[in-house]
């Protein structure tokens, strides 16, 4: 199975289970946890998610081999969002990545291991909280392919660490490592390396103590009104067009050797 969901007590854990390719999301697994957090949201008996990766990897983004060879060329266009589309919360779509797109009334905390680039750092960008391991690294990484942030993050990153910082992070694809992650607002908590688990559900425990019907409202009022989301979302997919032009080139080149590792220099 390419995620596992776990409920105990009323923390659900999601867990990216494709540890051969570093966790990276095929079109298959991004449909099922895309799933698996509708099923959360509506899980009466479920009040906090934890999303992680198995085999001490996060994500390493969209899978650039299936993209590479064509064969998620049908789910890349399965998740257009329509231009009339402007409502998260009652009208969810899938994103690239899976639930990216979901404007969800509880929280979810992301656990990072390894690797959170690419598409993972946007995954990581779409939950709430971000708990963060020694040895962890996360970036755009895709900015050495040619293939655009259509996950929400451009949407999410200026607005968690401020317009100057994303534009670092966005412009440069540079790796971020858990202690500047922290510094510069990305990570929530960081922790030592192999806790990044065990430290988000116990974080997660605490919030279900909590009173749900305020905590969840406070959440909702705190964020990006529903339809704004929505619109910035819509803007940022126009540029999906562009990895027809340079981002399945960029993904043949990743699938031959190239760029493993996180290297900038032989791409």
């Amino acid at each position: 199975m390419t995620i596992l969901v776990e409920t105990e007590g009323r923390v659900t854990t999601v867990t990216i289970n494709r540890p051969e390719a570093r966790n990276a999301v095929d079109p298959m697994t991004a449909q099922a946890l895309y799933r698996a957090f509708l099923d959360f949201e509506a899980d009466e008996g479920a009040d906090v998610a934890v999303l992680t990766g198995s085999g001490g990897y996060f994500c390493a983004g969209f899978d650039l081999k299936s993209a590479a060879s064509g064969s998620a060329t049908d789910w890349i266009a399965a998740v257009g969002i329509p231009e009339n589309w402007t409502d998260p919360v009652g009208a969810p779509r899938p994103g690239p990545m899976g639930p990216s797109r979901l404007m969800l009334s509880k929280p979810v905390i992301v656990a990072i291991e390894g690797p959170a680039v690419a598409g993972g750092m946007e995954l990581a960008a779409w939950c709430d909280l971000r708990v963060m391991a020694e040895g962890a690294v996360t970036g755009v990484f895709c900015r050495r392919w040619g293939v655009p942030l259509i996950d929400g993050g451009t949407v999410r990153l200026p607005r968690i660490l401020g317009q100057g910082r994303a534009n670092d992070l966005v412009l440069t694809g540079r790796p971020v490592e858990a202690a500047e992650a922290l510094m510069l607002g990305f990570a929530s908590r960081t922790c030592p390396r192999g806790e990044a688990l065990a430290v988000a559900q116990e974080l997660a425990r605490g919030l279900v103590r909590f009173p749900q019907g305020c905590m969840r409202a406070d959440h909702l009022s705190a964020r990006m009104p529903p339809a704004e989301l929505a619109a910035a979302l819509r803007r940022e997919w126009r540029s999906a067009g562009i990895f027809a032009a340079e981002g399945q080139a960029g993904a043949a080149r990743f699938a031959a050797g190239k760029g493993r590792g996180g290297g900038f220099g032989d791409i």
